[in-house]
């Protein structure tokens, strides 16, 4: 088997020996056998085990990718496959936050965006509750649900809801009456108050489904390099 050097493995990737030799050290690469003089040899199966993990990391992220190589060189194959598995939910997840999100908006624009009543500075929970006809406790609630944020007084310690608060009560208040769940409500409020309104967070969905295309297909091709190197580490006898 052609023997290589670490500049070998790390040339490919743009990464430094020393780079190369911390992912051995790790776990991420299978421990390379010595010279006599102490220097690292590694082969086509350590090449492998770099691509595998290098593709892991873009799909999963650096801490699934190392957990999935630890567990491969430590035979636990079945373990590297949940953290995957794991991968793989929190994509579909995501994928169905999106829906929800991109249906509450469409939802949003049909209805008219509520628009905040300049009116005083500052309401009570109370005020704002009267001025949707909902009691205190279902705001109580919704905050519970991290769909609304008041901040408090600091002389009374009551919650005290401004005009961009007033305005998240309100368009929870419209999704409400539309059937959507609170986990749904609290994930298009944050995107609005992230995105500064609906008609910027139109236009940001767009690049969050860009960006989850983009992140199955990394899993799609780190799958193919982890199945490749499990079929490769087998044969060597690893």
């Amino acid at each position: 088997m052609k023997r290589l050097r670490p500049v070998d493995l790390g040339r490919e990737h743009g990464l430094s020996a020393q780079a190369v030799r911390n992912y051995e050290q790790d776990g991420f690469l299978p421990t390379a056998e010595r010279t006599p003089t102490g220097y690292r040899i590694y082969t086509e199966l350590h090449a492998a085990a770099l691509r595998t993990f290098l593709a892991l990391v873009r799909a999963y992220g650096h801490g699934t990718a190392g957990a999935v190589m630890n567990a491969v060189h430590a035979g636990r194959t079945d373990d590297a496959l949940t953290a995957v598995d794991h991968g793989h939910a929190q994509l579909l997840r995501d994928r169905e936050t999106l829906t929800s999100v991109r249906g509450a908006v469409e939802h949003l624009a049909e209805a008219a965006e509520p628009a905040p009543d300049p009116g005083p500075l500052a309401l009570s929970i109370g005020e704002v509750a009267h001025r949707l006809g909902l009691t205190p406790a279902t705001l109580r609630a919704w905050e519970a649900a991290g769909i609304l944020l008041p901040q408090r007084d600091r002389a009374t310690g009551h919650r005290v809801f401004r005009a961009t608060d007033v305005r998240d009560a309100e368009l929870a208040h419209l999704l409400r009456r539309g059937g959507y769940r609170l986990p749904h409500i609290a994930a298009v409020v944050q995107q609005i108050r992230t995105a500064g309104g609906t008609s910027a967070l139109a236009a940001a969905l767009t690049d969050w489904q860009e960006r989850l295309t983009a992140r199955g297909l990394a899993m799609l091709s780190a799958a193919a390099h982890l199945s490749a190197y499990l079929t490769a580490a087998a044969g060597a006898g690893r």
